[in-house]
């Protein structure tokens, strides 16, 4: 009960706080920076997705669990990117962008390429999938939320500006105690795999993260730029990913991480072991004197 009636709540807060960072303004700001956007955009959209394939065949992941990979890279980046490209002191608006853009296009990206990936990776064996079906339920829970949250900021931008914080950090808190909750009471599942799925979670951050940082150095982004297509390729929306997963597995599965949710859980909680001292390095680098 608590994934099936938690998750969609949190999902939804967390879509409305990140509609609240966003205006009108950062949809111009792709004319205005077009280069950043392009190489932050395409390795989210395509890369991401095609490192999570690479490693889910590499490390030969049983059918579900690479079902459950390939809906992580399918998962654009989130609130905690935008949080942690701030600590970065990278380009928090750019990040935003990006984030926001990458969202809305995953409502009509992710409930296809999931039902391909299910029929890829399971062949005959694969649930039914409705994509229609799905694409409405993420509809509902990501896209709903974020348009709601920009009005608020167009009807209220004095009061939306006084609180968009602390809205931030209890989604933030609120998503990591669902995480920590949900891998206790599914503790035998989280060990029996961790061995499995935990090195390749880690290769695939330390690949986005380096993959970031190639794409943006070819694409000569300032430093600033290139911390945040780093960490906006290296991060994604972790509930997002569990709500799909779940959608994905049924209502049978609502009472234990199944294989399809079980790879962006861990992710969510690996994903900080390489990404926090890359956040505090390229913090570092952007504040050493000239």
């Amino acid at each position: 009960m608590l994934v099936q009636i938690a998750l969609p709540a949190i999902l939804i807060l967390i879509m409305f706080s990140l509609g609240l960072g966003l205006t009108g303004a950062d949809f111009i700001r792709v004319t205005k920076e077009p280069r950043a956007f392009a190489v932050g955009a395409l390795n989210q959209v395509v890369v991401v997705p095609l490192a999570a394939f690479a490693i889910a065949l590499g490390f030969r992941l049983s059918s579900s669990l690479a079902v459950g990979l390939m809906i992580l890279g399918f998962c654009p980046g989130g609130v905690l990117a935008n949080v942690t490209s701030r600590f970065a002191n990278g380009n928090v608006p750019l990040s935003i962008t990006l984030t926001g853009i990458t969202s809305l296009l995953a409502i009509v990206i992710m409930p296809i390429a999931v039902g391909l990936s299910v029929t890829f990776f399971m062949g005959a064996a694969a649930p039914p999938i409705n994509v229609t079906a799905l694409g409405l339920q993420v509809f509902l829970m990501a896209a709903v939320p974020v348009m709601l949250g920009m009005l608020a900021t167009r009807m209220l931008p004095q009061l939306v500006a006084r609180h968009r914080t602390w809205i931030s950090r209890l989604c933030f808190g609120l998503f990591l105690v669902l995480i920590i909750a949900a891998l206790a009471s599914n503790w035998s599942v989280f060990t029996t795999n961790f061995w499995t799925l935990g090195p390749a979670l880690l290769i695939l951050n330390a690949l986005l993260l380096l993959i970031g940082l190639a794409t943006a150095k070819v694409a000569n982004l300032s430093v600033q730029d290139a911390t945040t297509v780093a960490i906006e390729s290296g991060i994604q929306n972790g509930t997002l990913g569990i709500a799909v997963g779940v959608l994905v597995a049924g209502a049978g599965s609502a009472e234990t991480f199944s294989a399809y949710v079980l790879p962006t859980a861990m992710y969510s909680i690996t994903v900080w072991i390489l990404s926090f001292p890359f956040a505090l390095w390229r913090r570092s680098l952007s504040s050493a004197p000239k």
